[in-house]
């Protein structure tokens, strides 16, 4: 039996990295929104119940609450900042603002170091980031942990198995709270940590033929991670009822498009569809320079081809997508809603809804590292596994200006040159994603003592945890220097390269 804890979210900015810090001890957890209903954690069994932090005051008049009747499950809760004053408050507790807010680094005083702080000693350093406090405790409880400026800074209920903490024990800057989250899931919950990539993938396979039934699924392969892993966990759940269709947009990576068929329609042996569309892409881009625009014109594009070459197979009745948790997480957030467009997000979206298509999306409760878990145990390539991310768009959005075949082969064959000495200098990995530009700009150069007036291609190099945040990237300067002269060199039409420097925020990975 597969042991599960949910967390619900009331809007932190830490709820994926609460689950992470959880499975990193193989418990299966869940992320749910407030409205979540007691009946139905009832029906889901979980081990045990974390309330996550969140930006409201419990003395807000709209603050997210839960259904009251949660409390009265029986089930090992833990309550996390907000979580643990929502708790106080249900319990006739005394919240309210405090005259001292604690912020970052904080010492903790622990008064009772059994279950929650077994093995902590009498005091830790912590991470706080609240204004209001609690000042009375709830009648039955007694308290775990002071500051000095926090009378209860962590509490707990025996009889009702409820502990909480004014800190936030999952982010790094409290060092030893992967150790509290720890002795909630095993000394509190009796968990066993039995879950891990096989056991994902002998559910998984089930879920999927319950799922899908006798009939079709049809998955857009794009030849990243997320989709090669969906691929070919369908495939050893569906075999042949999986259809793969690849749609060549002419947009692509240096040798990409026969790299993914050697590997999934020869390799795998899969139902493999391949559609050439690069013509019909490259007509409709001619001229077009504004990034929103070349996206919504390919994402269309991609719609039009695909749907056409799906109508040719029989028995289709779903449709595959590679979709993660965080997206997941994100869209049922209490805080969700219309945010500011910054660009549009990368990968093409949904199918028109005239396919009456049903979703299957095999990869929606994991992270993206799980995912590449997954592609391990799977037996994907190990080039593949850690490709770095790349859009929908392709390279569109990284040739600044108009798009022509010549401009895609010089990029193409720069980006190659790029890849090829990073893994050369063994710091692939190390890089969360590389890429090239290619600029509108034309500079004045000097080659065999002649005049030279040609393109400039800028290196893009970062590191980071989920992309959400970044750093560029520290490469060598004797391994940047290589590239520079393998580009200059070797790719006729570049005579300048320059290198990227900017961290997200305020720049975006991606220059388009």
């Amino acid at each position: 039996m597969k042991e599960l804890i949910i967390i619900i979210d009331f809007g932190s900015q830490y709820s994926q990295l609460i689950a992470r810090r959880i499975r990193e001890y193989n418990v299966y957890c869940e992320v749910y929104p407030p409205q979540i209903t007691a009946k139905k954690i009832r029906e889901l069994a979980p081990s045990g119940i974390i309330f996550s932090g969140g930006p409201c005051s419990m003395t807000q008049k709209n603050a997210p609450r839960c259904d009251k009747k949660i409390f009265t499950l029986g089930i090992p809760l833990f309550g996390i900042c907000y979580g643990m004053q929502l708790i106080a408050d249900h319990f006739k507790g005394k919240v309210g603002k405090s005259s001292r807010r604690e912020y970052g680094r904080t010492e903790l005083f622990i008064d009772n170091s059994r279950d929650l702080f077994l093995g902590l000693g009498k005091k830790i350093i912590t991470w706080m980031s609240h204004e209001d406090k609690v000042s009375k405790l709830p009648e039955g409880f007694s308290s775990l942990a002071h500051t000095k400026d926090s009378p209860y800074a962590g509490f707990k209920n025996d009889e009702l198995r409820i502990f909480a903490v004014q800190f936030h024990p999952e982010v790094v800057h409290t060092p030893r709270g992967k150790v509290i989250l720890r002795n909630f899931l095993f000394k509190i919950c009796k968990c066993t940590g039995n879950w891990n990539m096989k056991s994902f993938i002998l559910e998984s396979v089930k879920q999927i033929q319950n799922q899908v039934g006798e009939n079709g699924v049809v998955l857009g392969l794009s030849g990243g991670v997320d989709s090669s892993v969906a691929a070919l966990l369908l495939h050893r759940a569906l075999g042949k009822r999986l259809h793969c269709i690849f749609v060549n947009n002419g947009l692509l990576r240096y040798k990409e498009a026969e790299q993914v068929r050697s590997t999934f329609g020869k390799y795998y042996k899969i139902n493999f569809h391949y559609v050439n569309a690069e013509k019909l892409f490259l007509e409709k881009l001619k001229g077009v320079t504004h990034p929103e625009r070349k996206r919504k014109i390919i994402g269309r594009l991609f719609i039009r081809v695909f749907e056409a070459e799906a109508k040719k197979l029989k028995n289709i009745k779903f449709l595959a997508q590679g979709t993660l948790y965080p997206d997941v997480i994100e869209s049922q957030s209490v805080f969700g809603g219309p945010t500011a467009l910054i660009k549009s997000h990368h990968n093409v979206g949904g199918l028109p809804d005239k396919m009456k298509l049903k979703l299957v999306e095999p990869l929606r409760f994991l992270f993206k590292d799980e995912v590449r878990l997954l592609g391990i145990a799977l037996g994907l390539p190990q080039e593949m596994i850690h490709r770095h991310p790349f859009p929908g768009p392709g390279l569109a959005i990284r040739i600044l200006g108009s798009i022509t075949r010549q401009r895609l082969e010089i990029l193409r064959q720069a980006d190659f040159r790029f890849i090829e000495e990073i893994k050369a200098a063994r710091i692939y990995n190390d890089i969360w994603q590389a890429l090239s530009v290619l600029l509108p700009v034309k500079s004045v150069g000097v080659m065999g003592d002649e005049r030279t007036y040609e393109n400039t291609i800028a290196l893009r190099a970062v590191t980071s945890v989920d992309g959400m945040t970044a750093d560029w990237a520290k490469i060598p300067y004797n391994v940047l220097g290589r590239i520079s002269n393998r580009i200059i060199n070797e790719v006729k039409g570049v005579n300048r390269v320059v290198y990227d420097i900017s961290s997200k925020p305020p720049a975006t990975i991606e220059w388009e």
